[in-house]
């Protein structure tokens, strides 16, 4: 799949006491990335809620490269680094980006699923993993074996 973005609107509740986005608030327009290509391909929260499934994040981490004010337009876009073959563990990552190009943030988390009625890491069903196969790709993107042990 080519990259997958969307425009993203800062609001007022977004920027902090010295006049820029908060720090919060790149890792809250990831999630609503995540989700919101997960819903148009038919996995929403009904979805997951009925099928007791749910991502948990194991590490979240953001680097600031520039600032953000309430007037810059972005985008934000989302693309696998690597995966086991199963979907059951991943890492994404997301590019927050200025209206001229300028790589405003980079934002990767590891994560995984959980069977939310047995409150145990879970494989996903079939057609969680095949939305999951979706996410675009990164160029550098790795195939994960799982260990054994």
């Amino acid at each position: 799949m080519e990259q997958y973005s969307k425009p993203i609107q800062m609001r007022w509740s977004d920027i902090d006491a010295n006049n820029h986005l908060r720090h919060s608030a790149y890792y809250d327009f990831g999630a609503f990335l995540r989700i919101q290509f997960m819903a148009e391909k038919g996995i929403d929260m009904k979805w997951m809620q009925e099928n007791h499934i749910g991502p948990i994040i194991f590490r979240e981490e953001c680097v600031f490269k520039r600032e953000l004010h309430m007037a810059d337009e972005i985008t934000i876009n989302v693309e696998a680094v690597k995966a086991t073959q199963e979907f059951d563990r991943w890492t994404l990552r997301h590019e927050i980006v200025k209206k001229d190009g300028t790589v405003a943030a980079i934002l990767t988390l590891d994560g995984a699923w959980m069977d939310t009625a047995k409150r145990k890491l879970a494989i996903p069903p079939d057609n969680l993993r095949q939305v999951f196969d979706a996410f675009p790709k990164a160029q550098n993107f790795e195939w994960v074996v799982k260990s054994t042990k």
